[in-house]
């Protein structure tokens, strides 16, 4: 039998007591000089919250607890009937929230100032056509190919790039840190470096184009990693060996994850890309050919 209107107010109420959200006291936007702010809801994005165990009554407490801090997915979250419980709801929309602004963000001008980035655009016209054409992402524009030719170093042992990718935030967050160690590192292993800089609209594949251009042994890519609903601003490094057109991620190697939210510090991350770069100019080679060369295989 279907619930009349009332018990149906009650299950809701009953509810959000369990939470601990009163729903007898109203939500004010306005501050009072007393307590500031008033919410009925606590923040969800803080580590307490976001980290909280809303599964009410597990056969396995501790076994739940182990399993939760062993991993960041959405687990131990509990269920209110067939939907997700308030809390949850809203941790996932505030996650969402900071995706879209990654996704859609714009890489501040004093960033690229600072490391005396130019910038050059892929043939991908705005964000829109960006996401939804992947290969205009890795083709540059006549223009940009003018610039780059006039403004950098041809046949540098290094060419460093830096694109924007699937997250503003990642740049923007991580290339202060990890572009000094990059330098030092190539620097103090005798390798030239060519002209540095930055791509708008930018996919992977856009080395091989750069490379038609500068004509490096090694061309190096930093760029945002697609968001995810926990993790925003990681950065990856794509090298490649001559990268040409044609080739493909066969022909590359990677450090994905770099963010100091939980995946590889960006400072041991540049260190670790020295190496990977100097190894790939004492075997000409990348990718899958790289690791045949390097393991005798």
């Amino acid at each position: 039998m279907t619930e009349n209107l009332e018990q149906i107010v009650a299950r809701v109420i009953a509810e959000l007591q369990r939470e601990g959200v009163s729903p007898a006291s109203p939500v004010s936007a306005t501050p009072t000089p007393s307590s500031g702010l008033v919410v009925d809801l606590p923040d969800p994005t803080v580590q307490e919250e976001r980290h909280r165990l809303r599964v009410e009554n597990p056969y396995d407490p501790d076994g739940l607890k182990n399993l939760c801090a062993a991993t960041n997915a959405r687990i131990g979250v509990g269920r209110t009937g067939a939907r997700p419980k308030t809390a949850s709801l809203l941790l996932f929309q505030a996650d969402h929230g900071v995706t879209q602004d990654a996704i859609y963000g714009v890489v501040p001008e004093e960033t690229k100032t600072a490391l005396d980035l130019f910038s050059v655009s892929t043939k991908a016209a705005d964000r829109a056509e960006y996401l939804l054409r992947p290969d205009l992402g890795r083709l540059l524009t006549d223009e940009a190919k003018a610039l780059i030719n006039e403004r950098c170093k041809k046949d540098p042992d290094v060419q460093i790039c830096i694109g924007d990718g699937l997250s503003a935030a990642a740049i923007t967050n991580n290339l202060v840190n990890i572009y000094p160690v990059i330098q030092q590192g190539l620097s103090s292993a005798g390798l030239s470096m060519g002209t540095p800089f930055f791509i708008e609209n930018c996919r992977v594949g856009v080395m091989n184009d750069v490379n038609t251009i500068v004509r490096a042994k090694v061309v190096m890519l930093l760029i945002g990693e697609r968001p995810g609903l926990g993790i925003a601003d990681a950065m990856s490094v794509y090298m490649g060996f001559d990268p040409q057109p044609g080739k493909s991620d066969a022909d590359r190697d990677l450090i994905c994850m770099i963010t100091t939210h939980g995946g590889t510090n960006p400072l041991e991350a540049g260190a670790y890309v020295v190496e990977v770069v100097k190894k790939m100019i004492q075997h000409g080679a990348s990718g899958v050919k790289l690791r045949e060369l390097a393991t005798g295989a």
